[in-house]
């Protein structure tokens, strides 16, 4: 089994890259194999179409998806959001039913707001979340400073243990003939009314 892992922060090595680190060595302790995609700075210069690609064809070979992010604004980064506007609409076949779980690194605040707009990509293709012992989230203001946030260093290698543990679980049950849930064809509605005229 194996899980990628994006970063969605400019900085390569940063404070995202720490908590991600720390989610990766949980899995790889479970006998997870991980695979780090670094977005940042690449997305900021235009290439997402081709990120996207790359990001898909290693998808395809993947059971799982951890999603991580630096708060800015109260936000995700643009980058990371651009990515996965395109990646979530144009590949959300290879994403469906393979837990996702999202994690954010500030320096203060703004954690709770951005873990909400990153779960809700993994929500709209029926990708089970992935949750821990706290939110998923880290804080200091660089490396040094996170690896100092104990409680946010359990949180993360408790969610590389959780998706593990449900990893497992899943091919567990595909083993024992536990299908995928039956779908229903799509449908698309809206909240116009119209009104009867006369």
């Amino acid at each position: 089994m194996k899980v990628l892992l994006i970063n969605g922060s400019r900085r390569e090595k940063g404070c995202t890259y720490t908590a991600l680190r720390e989610v990766a060595a949980a899995l790889e302790k479970n006998g997870i194999e991980t695979v780090m995609m670094h977005i940042g700075k690449r997305a900021l210069n235009g290439e997402i179409d081709m990120l996207v690609h790359e990001a898909a064809e290693v998808m395809k070979d993947c059971d799982g998806l951890v999603v991580g992010s630096p708060v800015y604004y109260a936000s995700p980064s643009g980058e990371v959001l651009a990515f996965l506007d395109r990646f979530f609409w144009s590949h959300k076949k290879i994403l469906e039913f393979k837990p996702g779980a999202a994690i954010v690194s500030a320096r203060r605040a703004g954690t709770s707001a951005s873990l909400d707009v990153l779960n809700k990509y993994f929500t709209i293709v029926q990708m089970p979340l992935v949750s821990s012992r706290y939110w998923n989230m880290v804080h200091g203001n660089t490396p040094d400073e996170v690896v100092q946030d104990e409680e946010g260093m359990l949180v993360m290698r408790a969610l590389g243990n959780n998706m593990a543990w449900l990893l497992k679980s899943i091919e567990a049950g595909r083993s024992a003939g536990v299908s995928l849930p039956e779908q229903e064809p799509s449908r698309s509605t809206n909240f116009i009314r119209r009104n009867s005229v006369g």
